[in-house]
């Protein structure tokens, strides 16, 4: 439905009903109707940061670049004007993904500064952020770190949010009290390498849901590259091994399906499940790097593309 001049892997769809994206080359854009676009960019310093999270609250929009100074930025006014509320040095930095509870509760992460994946909270609606000390988080493994693919590093529901780490190491870092306290899960999921595990997490409620990843080097394979729970992240059950869609950066439950819908996108191609991830069928093959949906329209973003999927509920 558009093109834009940009790789896009951060897209939501804000509570107004607005679509909203954040991509390379500092750029960003919204629809209020679905069909006119306002596309823009923003700078810092005299360059143009690369966005790879986002957020939209009733009240603000906020993105938030990757690497090394990670900005976080908030507008109030769709864009016209934007306020730096987060910026982050360290050389190590680099954050993948963003989310709120509420209004006014928001939480992003990024890859291990000091020993610990880098958590930072929002209480006052993403007008300040503040940073989870390591004292308070799980050590991070070697090589333990998260894939800024889609934005979906990280699913909240009700108080809950659960964190999907990948690399050497690939775990659920789990919170059942909105980022107050943390424990650590095990996964199934294939890793060991520098780009396996898991990409994106998604829960459909407080104990069901389900992630997807792969191996980023060998993207047909579908081996341990997919899993759900139905215990809130404790534990996890691969899918159908060997078989289903390899790598895919970002997974999806379709509102109001009971959780038996899923959409999966990835490189390449766009799955769709509709009995919890026992099978699959290819909607398209595609490149997409991220999906959001309604209960009957899906969008999807990619490297400078923006795409609309109206689909018939099952």
């Amino acid at each position: 439905v558009a093109e834009a001049e940009s790789s896009i892997r951060a897209l939501e769809i804000g509570p107004d009903g607005s679509i909203w994206y954040a991509g390379s080359k500092g750029r960003f854009g919204y629809t209020k109707d679905g069909q006119n676009w306002n596309h823009d960019s923003l700078s810092h310093e005299d360059s143009f940061p690369e966005f790879r999270a986002i957020a939209v609250t009733e009240q603000a929009t906020m993105i938030l670049s990757v690497a090394s100074p990670a900005l976080l930025f908030r507008t109030e006014d769709n864009g016209t004007t934007w306020d730096l509320v987060y910026k982050e040095d360290h050389e190590a930095a680099f954050y993948d993904a963003m989310t709120f509870w509420n209004a006014n509760e928001g939480i992003a992460m990024g890859d291990p500064t000091d020993g610990c994946i880098s958590i930072i909270i929002t209480r006052d609606g993403g007008k300040s952020w503040s940073k989870i000390s390591c004292d308070q988080l799980p050590d991070a493994a070697d090589g333990e770190a998260a894939f800024a693919a889609s934005n979906t590093n990280i699913s909240v529901a009700g108080d809950h949010a659960w964190i999907a780490t990948g690399g050497k190491k690939s775990r659920i870092l789990h919170s059942p009290d909105k980022g107050e306290t943390w424990e650590i899960f095990e996964t199934p999921m294939k890793q060991g390498g520098g780009m396996t595990g898991m990409f994106t997490v998604d829960f459909y409620d407080e104990n069901k849901g389900i992630t997807f990843g792969g191996d980023w080097e060998d993207k047909p394979n579908n081996s341990g590259n997919k899993a759900t729970t139905t215990d809130g992240g404790k534990t996890w059950q691969l899918l159908t091994d060997g078989e289903g869609p390899g790598y895919r950066s970002c997974v999806q439950y379709i509102p109001g399906s009971g959780g038996n819908e899923i959409f999966a996108v990835g490189i390449p191609g766009v799955s769709y499940s509709s009995d919890g991830g026992l099978t699959w069928e290819e909607f398209s093959d595609s490149d997409f790097y991220t999906i959001r949906t309604t209960d009957s329209v899906a969008w999807l973003a990619g490297n400078k593309k923006l795409a609309k999927l109206t689909f018939t509920r099952r």
